[in-house]
């Protein structure tokens, strides 16, 4: 963007982040990924449009209205992220689904659509599932979303990645699809 013909109001990045209710990171990849327009000050400071931020904030709220409880899958592996979703929509369950191959991606998509389930794996480029799980946690906007983690890590290796959080639900692979159709009724309960 350029700031010599620029004349609508600025946020700080840290500004965006509060109105949007997510964190200062978030917001940065959010401009980098062209989600919100933005442009860096001579000391290197983003300086984000208030009519981007507002865009994102009305998208967010004019969603349509359904009773689908929606889920994000996160996972890099095209042929698994296919299976996931003959499965899932095979169970004629209440949802939406979408889904996204990275933790970049993931936060985006959490940013514009709000599901209230988050499926991830732990590795993927880009942006990680442990990355992606921090950056979530950093905002109360997303404190009440269900997040499931389907790995192949172990115990040891989760925690040198940096552990989860005691309220994400992990499932190892190879995953018994039967297991997920049951976590994922119990959720929709909850959510009820």
């Amino acid at each position: 963007m350029n700031k010599s013909k620029h004349t609508e109001p600025l946020l700080s990045t840290q500004q965006a982040a509060d109105l949007l209710g997510v964190s200062l990171r978030t917001v940065q990849l959010w401009v980098e990924k062209g989600a919100l327009d933005a442009w860096k000050t001579p000391g290197g400071h983003r300086r984000v449009t208030q009519s981007s931020v507002e865009r994102l904030l009305l998208k967010n709220q004019t969603q349509p209205v359904d009773n689908s409880v929606r889920i994000l899958l996160a996972e890099d592996d095209e042929l698994l992220k296919q299976l996931y979703s003959l499965q899932i929509e095979s169970w004629g369950l209440p949802i939406s689904l979408q889904s996204v191959t990275n933790g970049i991606a993931g936060l985006l998509k959490i940013g514009e659509w709000a599901p209230q389930i988050l499926i991830t794996d732990l590795q993927m480029p880009e942006l990680d599932g442990f990355q992606m799980i921090r950056e979530l946690k950093l905002s109360s906007r997303h404190e009440t979303m269900k997040i499931i983690v389907v790995t192949a890590l172990t115990d040891a290796e989760i925690a040198v990645g940096g552990g989860l959080p005691d309220t994400v639900q992990l499932m190892r692979k190879p995953l018994l699809f039967s297991d997920l159709k049951d976590r994922l009724e119990n959720l929709l309960q909850e959510l009820r």
